[in-house]
Formats: structure tokens, C-alpha cells, sequence
């Protein structure tokens, strides 16, 4: 019976959603939730037809004699109990006087996840009581049946004690679900997000929220889509509070959700809305998940504010506003989730700046606890997702159920990019707008028409605003005419970056020498860049630039900075060389963000760069009237980095990494080039390691894909140089056009053009395939993103998370941390290896002298680090700053994550790691 069937999944999945057993090569079963190597199209269409004991099992060898004791009862069981069946009796009337108790409600998402919450809330939180809370329920029973210990591993609630609280909370929860938001906090009365831009360059945020002001009832009925595509530098962040503001009931005031990809992109927001909008904790939240990287950051902030080098201007005057606090003391609801601190640091504040990974877990966690906080978030704030483009296209999937959700769940969505591609656009819509259909069956107005309603949208940038009320089928024509406006102005705009291919021909076949023979070409580049773009040291009349050389791959990176260091500079030349990628140890690399954040703020006056402490060190110790300040990257400089460089050479992956390393150049000063700013190799080293075979250049990172026979080579591309691959004005300017302008679909060539490749692998991913959706269901990919709205039954068991996680490592990954010695005079590397157990502790092994190869690096003329970030130095400094212990310091901030090698990893302060 249908309501059978929803109790049943109710019980089976409030600690764990069902997950398939996987199996590995050996047939050996793999850790739950491990991606299955087989397929069955009824995970999608008829998820729980499939379940069996054996899901979320790991199968144990037992005798019959040691099973024999699990199917025998120590005791009655409660539902022999008067008060046990009393309470049944109540609920099972209240049940059987449902008017439609015979529809199919496990066919009702919104139910069964919103009835899944209330119970895992329930149980969550009545285990949690201690054993003299008043809350408890007071029952007489000898029974020794038990649901929980205490921490000391003693008896806590009786079984039977347990049920009836659950019971009592479950139902508690579910009654106040509706208007819930309506008792937590609100920012309202906020001047600064009413006031009236007074910079003309702010002035389309005041066409942005009156147009939103105008949106708020409807949104309020309806829901909201917003698309924020405003260029870098216009005040995205603070335009799309002001958009929300505006749409908020304005007796109550706003709550949103701020969700970023990078943990420093997410402390830098979180510090401009503080500072820009004066909030203080309670009202502003800021989540990260890396104390260690929270730390370090106000550390160096601190720092800079204190060497007078950091300045901090309000963009709004000092405001009095109205922290509506709320009454959560009294709520059934709220007073049982914010007894949770982890739920109470993500739910109370009006306004939460986070990592999205704070929030997938809402659709993505396959263990119950780490659903509750997100889902409630969702339902009670607006939700901004910050830079979707950058995201992995294998990340795409769980995004896009984060959308179908926050659809479902009541929110509105704002997308904030400056280079968002039409497909993603449309198939975040339509998850969102496959949610909301969810939402209006369940508490809109009654009717076809108030369900099928179409969706007020609104998009706006620099330029304009737009507003429409728009259904799947209208959306995506509605966005195209937004994108040909914002294009008419940008290709009026004078380009500030300019780029040209330059050739690259390497003729050694193994790829160290590769690697030797490419970095004279990285130096004659940035010395052809340094001729065209320096500026003049008004203290010593020397040259000086700043550039980034962005590379695809660490281990390339690696022996190309070895080899840079080698070959030296030019006579009458002085290249300052800084390494810059993801395995530093946490304190070194944040040191190294720390002072290229400051030499890359060009804000201002353009010679303040020329104060820097390293910089000026650098141009005062040597005599050569040319200097080269060099950065030479892994892709980690492209996104999450507020940086400002005169020019970049590139080893190129694809069109949207190029685009966005382009937005790292003339980042503040925008001025535009007489020559070109950005030089692009047209092809990368992975090209020349793969030179005789047919396999892919452009992928890990690239989107390229290979296909195992003609019929798939349609994602592989025919030619890996660019000159083959980019069409007339796609280089020169550089600029987003390629990206949010694509030709038609029926013109894409995606063996031919980088371009259409990377839209028709995005389109792929976010919208549904006719082929894919008619008849049977072909085993889905890791990125095909559209499957979860598509298919929104499939969330009764974990398929989709097991089948498409988010942010999945394909490395084997290794945790290392340098500790020091008992005298504290040296770091010795050790191994992190986790605990068996959850409570246990994990070890460090030493491995400094068995796995860890100290490179010796050969320094020719010319050539100087930039900037010396000693490890002990800089641990002894943060020891000292921190009152902390040197080996707590150390254990907290040298770890670096390697991928694992047996034959381990080499090292050098200047390099960091490589295996």
C-alpha cells in the first residue's frame, strides 16, 4: 500500500540513503557509496525495485552459529507496549483520515524529502538529550532493549523511550515546517542596500534593484531566477545583496546564501560584505571548513593593515539597520535544530557566505546528519551560486540538483558570472524550474495553472537590465536576446587585453627534455612581453613588469622552473621567479598568495607597487636596469585571485581557461595595449608527449574527450594547434564573447574549433539529449547534469552521488606534514596516515629520509627568487603570533596534499612538491 511503502523508506533511509554494492576487478566489495561499475536503467525510473539486504552491507564471513544470536529477540519488542501502541493507534487514525490516503506518495519528492528531514531532525536530536533534560519522555518499562550510549559508552534511552520522543519530535518538526523562516533571523532597514549608488559606475545597480523591486510580489508567488553577468570590477557581489534586499518583504528584510567555489574567494567576500556593509557575526557567517585557512588569512590581513599596506575603503557610509532576531526559544523546529551548533553556525545568520560545499550536501549526503542544516538553509534562504563556469563539467550534476532543490525547497537563485554559457544558463533554469513545479504542487494555490506557471526571471550587468515572466520553452530565446545586447557593448568597449598565438616546436622525445626545451621559450616570451608592457621604477629609473606564465600541469611546471633557473637571464636582465601552485605546504603557499595579493593590487596609484617590500628589496639589490617579476602558475591562478598583472603567457587547455587567465591582466587599471598583453603557445607539452598517438591534448584540464572508435571522436579534436583551432577575433581582443555568444548548435564543429567544443561538451552536460531521455536509458556519464531533475524519484536512494560525486579526486591522494624535531632546530617530513576508527587519533610516520628527495637546484646568471618563504620562519612567526605551540602550529599549517607515490616525492622550498 502506498502509505505503507512511504513509512517503509522512511525507516530504511533516515540514517542512510540506499546505496548499491560495488564491486572492484577482483569482485572484492568496495566502501559504500563507491561508484558502481554497472548499470541498470531502474535506478533511475523505479529506484527501490532494486533494493535488497544487501545494499548498505558490507558482507561479513560468519557461521550460522554466530548469526544464530542477530535473529533472536533479548526481548519483547516495543510494539508489544501499551504506550508504544497507543501512540500508533493515534498516528494510524490520523493517517487513515486522509481524504487522498491512497495516492502515491513515494511519487511526491517534496513529501518524502521534507518527511525524511523531520525525522532525521527528530532523531538527531532527542539522541542528543542528556539524561536529566526535561524534554525526555517519561516512560515505565524494565525492558533492556536500548537505542543509543552516552560518550562513555554507557546506556542512554531505552528503546522504547527513544520511539515515543522520536515519534513526539518528528511530528512537532513536521507541523512547524511551514513558515518556519519566518521566526529566524532577518536583515531589514538596511540603508546601504537602499541607497542610491553615488559612483556612476555603480549606477545599474540602482536599475538592477528597482527592477527586482518591481519583481517581489510575483517573486514572492512564483519564485525567482536571476542572472547577474555584470564585467569584473562593477560591484557583482554587493549587486546581487542589493537585487535580494529588493526582493525581500520589506517589513521582514532579506536572508541569503552566498556560495562560492574557493575558500579564498569565499574569506575575501565574506570580508567585503563585512566591511562594505557593516555586519557584524550574528549577522553576517562566514563558512569556510578550513580553520587552518581562515586563520592564516586574517593573519596576513592583519599583517598588511599593519605595514600600512592594506587599505580598506567603505563603499557605503557607516548605516543603522535592523537585525530582526527572530523567536527560534519557542519554534518546535528551530528550537531543536539550533540546539545543534553545526546547525545553528549555518541557519541563524541572515546572511552566510560559504564554500557550496557547506550546501551540497543537502542532495548529496548519503548519511542523514549532514542533509538537516543545508536543507533547512535552502528553505528559508535566497541562494547565490558565485562563478558556476568555473566549476568542473563533472561537478555540473550535483550543482545542478543544488538548483533543483533550492527550486523545490521554496528558494529564489541568482547566478553571478561574467562568462556564463547560454546551455549552462538554460539547464540551470530548468532544474530550477523543475523544482519549483515541485514546490507549487505542494504549497501553491491549487490548480494546473498556478503549478505550470511561468517563472519570473530577471537578468542585468553593467549595461542594462531585463525582465521577463518566461517558461522552459522561452527561456533560453529570452537569454540569447540578453547576450546580444550585452555583446553590442562590449565589442564597443576599447579591449584592455589583446592576445596572439605564439609557435611552439619541440623535437626531444622524452619528457624531461621536453620540459628543458620549453622553458627558453617561456623566458624569450616574457622578455618580448617585458619590452612592450613595463613601467619605470621612479626611484631608480629601472625597468620593471609583472607577469604570469600559467601552466597546465604541476609535474611540467616543476622541471620547467628547474630548468628556468638553470639557463638564467640576459645580460643586463634580472628575472625574479616565484612558483606558485597547489603543493606548498598551507603555510608557505599562503605566504606566497599573501605577497602576490599585494604586488598585483593595481589599484590606486600606479607606482605604489613599486613600495612593496619584496619589490623593493628586489630592484635595490641588483644592478640590472631590466626586471622581470615572473609568476609562474599552475591553473590556480585563474580563478579565486583578485590579481592585476601587466601580461601572461599561456600553455593553453582551452578558450575558457584562456578567458579567464585574460581577467588576471589590466584586471584594475584597464587601460588597453598598443601591442599584445598576452601571449598564447599554440599548442601545450601534453601534444608533443602524446606526438605518436591519436589520443587528446586538450583535457586534464581541457575538454577534450577521447573516443575509442570513429563514431565517438566527435569530442576529440582532429589538430592540437590553436592556429587550426580558433577562429578570426576570438584571440585578439580576448574577451568573454566566445564563451556567453556561441554560434547555433547546428553550426558547431567540434573536431574543428576549441570554441564549439567546449560549448557542445557544456550543452551535453546540462541539457537533456533527446536519445538520452526516449527508450532505454544508456548508462549515464559522470558530467551529464540533467539526470537528477529529469529523473527526481532517483533521489530516493544515493545513485546520483554514488554515481556523479561532487569534487571526486581521480588521484589516489597522500596527506604529508613537516613536523619538527624535539629541539625545534629542523621540520622532518611525516606521512598522515587516517585512524581505522573514527575516534582514534591519525598517526604521522616519518618519511623524511626514505621518501622525500631534496632537489638541487643549479642558479644561472641573472635570475633571483621572488620573495623567500623559509618554512621554519614563517612557523615560527605564526607560533609566536598565535601563542601556540611550534609542533601545534606545524600539525595545523605545513600539511600539502600529494598524489600517492610509492617511490615518493621530491622537494624543494622554491618548487614545493612533485612525485
Amino acid at each position: 500500500p502506498p502509505l505503507a511503502a512511504a513509512v517503509a523508506w522512511l525507516v530504511v533511509s533516515h540514517h542512510r540513503l540506499p546505496v548499491i554494492p560495488s564491486f572492484n576487478a577482483e569482485g572484492t566489495q568496495q566502501w559504500l557509496g563507491q561508484r558502481a561499475s554497472h548499470w541498470d536503467e531502474r535506478w533511475l525510473k523505479e529506484p527501490l525495485a532494486l533494493v535488497r539486504h544487501t545494499w548498505n552491507e558490507l558482507p561479513q564471513a560468519h557461521t550460522d552459529a554466530e548469526a544464530l544470536p542477530y535473529w533472536q529477540a533479548a526481548a519483547p519488542l516495543p510494539v508489544v507496549d501499551k504506550q508504544w501502541r497507543r501512540q500508533a493507534a493515534r498516528v494510524a487514525g490520523g493517517l487513515q483520515a486522509l481524504p487522498d490516503r491512497d495516492r502515491r506518495w513515494l511519487d511526491n519528492p517534496y513529501v518524502m524529502h521534507l518527511a525524511r528531514l523531520s525525522l532525521m531532525l527528530a532523531d538527531h536530536h532527542y539522541s542528543s538529550l542528556s539524561s536529566d533534560a526535561p524534554e525526555r519522555v517519561q516512560v515505565h518499562t524494565d525492558s533492556p532493549l536500548h537505542a543509543n550510549t552516552d560518550k562513555q559508552g554507557k546506556l542512554k534511552q531505552t528503546l522504547l523511550e527513544h520511539l515515543l520522543g522520536v515519534t513526539r519530535d518528528a511530528g512537532l518538526v513536521a507541523h512547524a515546517l511551514p513558515g518556519f523562516e519566518r521566526h529566524l533571523p532577518c536583515l531589514a532597514n538596511h540603508r546601504g542596500l537602499r541607497k542610491r549608488s553615488a559612483h556612476p559606475r555603480f549606477a545599474w545597480q540602482d536599475k538592477a534593484a528597482d527592477a527586482a523591486a518591481g519583481l517581489r510580489e510575483e517573486c514572492l508567488k512564483r519564485g525567482g531566477f536571476i542572472i547577474n553577468m555584470a564585467s569584473t570590477g562593477c560591484g557583482k557581489t554587493l549587486a546581487n545583496a542589493r537585487i535580494l534586499y529588493a526582493l525581500s518583504d520589506p517589513q521582514r528584510g532579506m536572508r541569503a546564501t552566498y556560495a562560492l567555489g574557493l575558500r579564498t574567494l569565499t574569506l575575501q567576500t565574506g570580508r567585503s560584505y563585512r566591511n562594505d556593509l557593516h555586519l557584524r557575526d550574528d549577522e553576517l557567517a562566514i563558512r569556510v571548513g578550513g580553520s587552518a585557512s581562515r586563520a592564516l588569512f586574517e593573519y596576513h590581513e592583519q599583517q598588511a593593515e599593519a605595514s600600512g599596506s592594506a587599505s580598506i575603503q567603505d563603499l557605503i557610509e557607516e548605516d543603522s539597520h535592523i537585525l530582526y532576531e527572530g523567536n527560534t526559544s519557542q519554534h518546535p523546529l528551530l528550537s531543536r535544530a539550533l540546539h545543534d551548533p553545526d546547525i545553528r553556525n549555518l541557519l541563524s545568520a541572515p546572511l552566510l557566505v560559504c564554500t557550496v560545499d557547506h550546501m551540497v550536501p543537502a542532495t548529496e549526503s548519503l548519511r542523514a546528519g549532514r542533509q538537516i542544516a543545508p536543507m533547512l538553509r535552502l528553505m528559508s534562504a535566497d541562494l547565490v551560486l558565485d562563478e558556476l563556469d568555473d566549476y568542473d563539467l563533472n561537478d555540473m550534476p550535483a550543482l545542478a540538483r543544488l538548483v533543483h532543490w533550492a527550486g523545490m525547497l521554496g528558494s529564489r537563485v541568482v547566478l553571478s558570472s561574467a562568462t556564463l554559457p547560454p546551455s549552462l544558463v538554460t539547464g540551470m533554469y530548468l532544474a530550477y524550474c523543475a523544482g519549483r513545479r515541485l514546490y507549487r504542487q505542494n504549497r501553491g494555490e491549487p490548480g494546473a495553472a498556478n503549478i505550470e506557471a511561468d517563472i519570473p526571471c530577471l537578468w542585468t550587468d553593467e549595461y542594462g537590465v531585463q525582465v521577463a515572466q518566461v517558461d522552459g520553452k522561452t527561456f533560453e530565446y529570452q537569454h540569447l536576446q540578453f547576450v546580444e545586447r550585452r555583446a553590442t557593448q562590449l565589442r564597443k568597449a576599447v579591449p584592455p587585453r589583446r592576445a596572439q598565438l605564439l609557435p611552439l616546436a619541440i623535437k626531444a622525445k622524452r619528457r624531461e627534455q621536453q620540459h628543458a626545451e620549453f622553458a627558453p621559450h617561456v623566458r624569450d616570451a616574457c622578455l618580448r612581453l617585458h619590452d612592450a608592457h613595463h613601467q619605470v621604477d621612479p626611484a631608480s629609473g629601472k625597468q620593471a613588469s609583472f607577469g604570469l606564465v600559467r601552466m597546465a600541469n604541476i609535474g611540467p611546471l616543476f622541471e620547467v622552473a628547474q630548468a628556468l633557473y638553470a639557463q638564467g637571464a640576459p645580460e643586463g636582465v634580472r628575472i625574479h621567479l616565484c612558483v606558485y601552485h597547489a603543493r606548498f605546504p598551507l603555510l608557505q603557499r599562503s605566504a606566497i598568495e599573501a605577497m602576490l595579493d599585494a604586488a598585483f593590487n593595481r589599484r590606486g596609484d600606479a607606482n605604489a607597487v613599486f613600495q612593496q617590500p619584496a619589490i623593493r628589496s628586489a630592484l635595490d639589490a641588483h644592478p640590472e636596469p631590466r626586471h622581470i617579476f615572473v609568476v609562474l602558475a599552475s591553473p590556480v591562478c585563474e580563478v579565486g585571485r583578485d590579481w592585476d598583472a601587466d601580461w601572461a603567457v599561456a600553455e593553453p587547455s582551452s578558450l575558457r581557461s584562456l578567458i579567464q587567465l585574460a581577467g588576471r591582466v589590466q584586471r584594475h587599471r584597464g587601460q588597453p595595449p598598443a601591442e599584445p598583453n598576452l601571449l598564447v603557445f599554440d599548442t601545450n607539452l601534453r601534444h608533443f608527449a602524446n606526438a605518436q598517438a591519436d589520443k587528446p591534448a586538450f583535457l586534464r584540464p581541457g575538454y577534450e574527450k577521447a573516443g575509442l572508435y570513429p563514431g565517438r571522436k566527435r569530442l576529440q579534436l582532429s589538430s592540437h594547434r590553436l592556429a587550426d583551432l580558433l577562429r578570426p577575433g576570438e584571440l585578439d581582443p580576448l574577451n568573454a564573447l566566445p564563451r556567453i555568444q556561441p554560434r547555433p548548435s547546428n553550426e558547431w564543429k567540434t573536431r574543428l574549433s576549441l570554441s564549439d567544443l567546449e560549448q557542445a561538451r557544456t550543452a551535453l552536460s546540462l541539457l537533456p539529449q533527446r536519445a538520452l531521455t526516449d527508450g532505454p536509458l544508456a548508462a549515464i556519464d559522470q558530467d551529464q547534469a540533467f539526470v537528477g531533475w529529469k529523473y527526481p524519484h532517483a533521489a530516493l536512494i544515493g545513485v546520483l552521488p554514488q554515481q556523479q560525486p561532487f569534487r571526486q579526486q581521480t588521484l589516489q591522494m597522500t596527506t604529508l606534514v613537516f613536523l619538527p624535531e624535539e629541539d625545534g632546530e629542523r621540520l622532518r617530513l611525516h606521512r598522515v596516515e587516517e585512524a581505522a576508527s573514527r575516534h582514534a587519533d591519525s598517526q604521522r610516520i616519518l618519511i623524511d629520509q626514505s621518501l622525500r628527495t631534496d632537489v638541487t637546484l643549479h642558479v644561472g646568471p641573472g635570475i633571483s627568487p621572488w620573495g623567500r618563504f623559509d618554512l621554519m620562519a614563517l612557523l615560527e612567526d605564526q607560533a609566536a603570533h598565535s601563542g601556540d605551540s611550534l609542533d601545534h602550529c606545524a600539525q595545523r599549517f605545513t600539511t600539502v596534499e600529494v598524489p600517492d607515490s610509492p617511490t615518493g616525492w621530491r622537494w624543494h622550498p622554491l618548487l614545493g612538491f612533485t612525485a
